[in-house]
């Protein structure tokens, strides 16, 4: 006859929580990174230890020349529009009806004194690339074919044709890598599809919440565990067990490689500098009248737009791009072009003083700190 055992407590009793089941503090396998080298026999993959996963993987070398050695585009017939006097007092009549407590009648009875352009351009560089990374990624198998190494063999993330979506818009794709993926047992519940319950640790009890195990509240016994001092577990329902975390009660983990490309539209601006008071911030909330445009898969610079300015911003925008990009992505296409900020000064007098404001942008905007007939008593103070 054996000896009898320890006097276990009923919660650790080996016969009620068998060695098989892991222990309760194991921490969950899913999702996470799938450890280094378990998984690193994906041939081409070898070197992919969890440090370097998630990654910037470097593109195929760039073929053909740089944007400095590009031809330069031939001569353009650059056309500059100017507004008129009946666009500048349209846009002052429409700001002032738009504003409750402003007259049109300086608008309509203004005389004109100078309308002064101050050509002002905006640049817009759009470099649209398309980047690749790589990490392990683990989560429950739920069933069903597995594309592991042996239906051939990996393609390196570069060599993975995906079909490229619209131009100049930000978009993502995840999918896994073929052939990387393989199964193996829950680490965690080591393929059984079950843990110890954490709540009780595996007595299918818990201490009452009420008696806090006491058995007694206040003078009487508690009425909630009928004074044993113990209540149903409230997670196991007193079953000692709970479904695995790791592998949602399936028992197998799916191993494999994720590749993430990502579509990215990266803009550069510059405004030419305007040499007046007008704020430059305002200029984001409106168009421009383009006029100049071009698109290729690789841009040379711009080389003798009126505003030296510009062909310096296009050189220097370029050359940005590019040393920022070709090392981590694949530039896939570029566009820019040349914009006309209409940002005008209008000069004028009226009842025999003077005033200005600014005409600005293709929308014809007003921007003025000086309209010289404002009404406040129909406004109301609530």
């Amino acid at each position: 006859m054996m000896p009898p055992g320890p006097n276990y407590p009923p919660a650790m009793n080996p016969a009620m929580v068998p060695g098989v089941y892991p222990p309760v503090n194991t921490n969950a396998l899913a999702p996470q990174i799938a450890p280094y080298p378990q998984y690193a026999g994906i041939p081409g993959y070898e070197g992919m230890a969890d440090v370097e996963s998630g990654k910037f993987l470097p593109p195929p070398p760039v073929v053909g020349p740089g944007p400095d050695s590009l031809p330069t585009p031939s001569n353009q017939d650059w056309k500059i529009p100017f507004i008129s006097e009946d666009t500048a007092r349209k846009a002052l009549l429409d700001y002032a009806k738009s504003k409750c407590c402003y007259r049109t009648t300086p608008a309509e009875q203004m005389d004109f004194r100078e309308l002064r352009p101050y050509n002002t351009y905006r640049y817009r560089l759009e470099t649209f690339t398309e980047s690749r990374t790589c990490k392990w990624m683990t989560k429950p198998h739920t069933g069903g074919a597995v594309d592991s190494p042996v239906f051939g063999s990996p393609p390196m993330p570069w060599d993975i044709p995906i079909q490229v979506p619209a131009m100049f818009k930000d978009d993502t794709k995840i999918m896994p890598v073929p052939h990387t993926s393989t199964v193996k047992p829950c680490a965690q519940c080591l393929g059984i599809c079950r843990t110890v319950c954490k709540k009780c640790h595996g007595g299918g009890k818990v201490c009452c919440w009420v008696c806090n195990g006491t058995g007694r509240h206040f003078n009487d016994s508690c009425h909630h565990c009928r004074g044993c001092g113990t209540e149903t577990c409230p997670s196991c329902h007193s079953s000692k067990y709970q479904r695995c975390e790791g592998c949602s009660g399936r028992g197998q983990i799916l191993n494999y490689i994720q590749l993430t490309v990502t579509w990215k539209n990266n803009i550069y601006e510059f405004i030419v500098e305007h040499n007046s008071e007008f704020p430059t911030d305002l200029f984001r909330k409106v168009k421009g009248e383009k006029v100049f445009t071009d698109e290729q898969i690789q841009l040379p610079p711009l080389v003798n737009f009126p505003a030296p300015a510009i062909n310096q911003a296009s050189k220097n925008a370029l050359q940005q791009h590019f040393s920022q990009f070709t090392s981590s992505s694949r530039i896939l296409r570029q566009r820019h072009t040349v914009e006309w900020l209409p940002l005008t000064k209008v000069e004028y007098t009226w009842q025999g003083n003077p005033h200005d404001y600014f005409v600005y942008g293709k929308e014809n905007k007003v921007y003025t700190d000086n309209y010289p007939q404002k009404c406040c008593c129909c406004c109301v103070v609530m």
